[in-house]
């Protein structure tokens, strides 16, 4: 089944659900022990068997286009750096120089043919080789082809760059993403353009993304800003760990008078697309088509993480477009830092009081049962086993 016909099946359940008044429920309800969310030993197996075993979404294409171009970042902990070859390719390297281990690149973004460590210049090219070393003569003599940067396994799908953080590859980036990219690439994420980027402090890793699986909670949390009319039922398909959230949509019933040849394939993309373990994209429609890209990180502990939000746009706005996109990605601030996790902070207290041992998931939110079943999956498998974890592509 190809990404466009997926689609259309998931409209026409979405069109069947609306008409009949229905969701499609979980078996039972779901629980998690309130210690996941904070014990220092399961965090610790998180940050290694999660975050440093599976491929991580670091960076958009539109951040890092042309050759020369950079992404130098921190992520859950690792110091990464991304570069854009002459040749096109992008590659990902530990930020660590060779010589005594100083940061190489300050995070952001730019474009430079050499990176130069601001501790003794030793300097890299673009492919992490090392090609330069001060006062050479008098260091001694050392085999430079031993010491570039560390490259970590990269890969580049559907406008979107993905990078391990450790050395040896795990899992294959196609097998990992179960054909999910697919779907992804019908956005054609690499011609679309970010607008906005701001950082946002929140609660254990765990506690910030259950609430981009969760549309229960929309029109109560959210009841003053823009949640008072969103039905609280949600929809979840799934590719592997990852998922697509959508809600009812009245607006679906219209397309049944339209030959689905005829199916605007951007009106299909609607909803919350999550990517296993750690991002968000959710469309929306201020400035032109947009879409706001949360990469959630885990903090220094297990009661902290940080959310980098990136609003995208599917066209290089003009002037009164990008105000309005700025003013999406503002109130998008809002709700997630002032309502999302505000809340999620008052949560990560709360659970470490001890008074109830586990949080229930009900048979309505499916997508918090799935992501939670998948990270336990992914702790209780050795890494030579990870990538049978994975069904295989559609």
């Amino acid at each position: 089944m190809t990404a466009r016909e997926q689609l259309i099946a998931m409209t026409k359940a979405n069109i069947a659900h609306v008409k009949a008044d229905t969701i499609d429920p979980e078996p039972d309800l779901f629980r998690v022990p309130t210690t996941n969310y904070y014990a220092p030993d399961r965090w610790r197996r998180e940050m290694e068997a999660v975050f440093k075993r599976l491929p991580l979404m670091l960076a958009l294409t539109a951040e890092m286009r042309t050759a020369g171009d950079y992404k130098a970042m921190e992520a859950a902990g690792v110091p990464v750096l991304l570069t854009r070859g002459a040749d096109g390719v992008v590659r990902g390297f530990y930020n660590i120089c060779s010589h005594r281990a100083s940061i190489i690149v300050e995070e952001g973004q730019g474009s430079a043919r050499r990176f130069s460590c601001p501790y003794h210049a030793w300097t890299y090219d673009q492919e992490g080789a090392l090609v330069g070393i001060l006062s050479r003569e008098d260091f001694g003599p050392v085999d430079t082809s031993c010491l570039g940067l560390v490259q970590l396994p990269v890969a580049e799908r559907a406008g979107l760059i993905w990078a391990q953080l450790t050395p040896e590859p795990t899992v294959d980036i196609d097998t990992f993403l179960c054909g999910y990219d697919e779907l992804l690439g019908q956005f054609h994420f690499e011609d679309w353009h970010l607008v906005s980027r701001r950082a946002i402090e929140g609660p254990n890793w765990k506690v910030a993304y259950d609430g981009y699986l969760d549309l229960y909670h929309l029109p109560i949390l959210h009841k003053n800003t823009f949640g008072p009319n969103i039905p609280n039922r949600a929809f979840y398909d799934a590719w592997g760990p990852h998922q697509r959230v959508t809600g009812p949509n009245p607006k679906y019933l219209a397309l049944e008078a339209v030959p689905e040849d005829e199916w605007d394939t951007d009106k299909l993309l609607g909803g919350v697309w999550t990517i296993f373990p750690h991002i968000s994209i959710a469309t929306f429609d201020a400035g032109g088509r947009g879409a706001l890209i949360s990469q959630l990180f885990p903090g220094a502990d297990p009661d902290t993480s940080v959310t980098v939000q990136s609003y995208v746009l599917d066209h290089e706005p003009d002037t009164e477009e990008l105000e309005l996109a700025e003013k999406q990605a503002d109130l998008l601030e809002y709700v997630v830092r002032e309502e999302d996790y505000a809340t999620g902070k008052r949560i990560q207290k709360a659970i470490k009081v001890g008074a109830r041992p586990e949080l229930l998931f009900g048979r309505n939110e499916g997508g918090g049962q799935r992501f939670h079943g998948w990270v336990d999956h992914i702790l209780d498998t050795p890494t030579a086993d990870l990538p049978s974890l994975f069904p295989p592509r559609p």
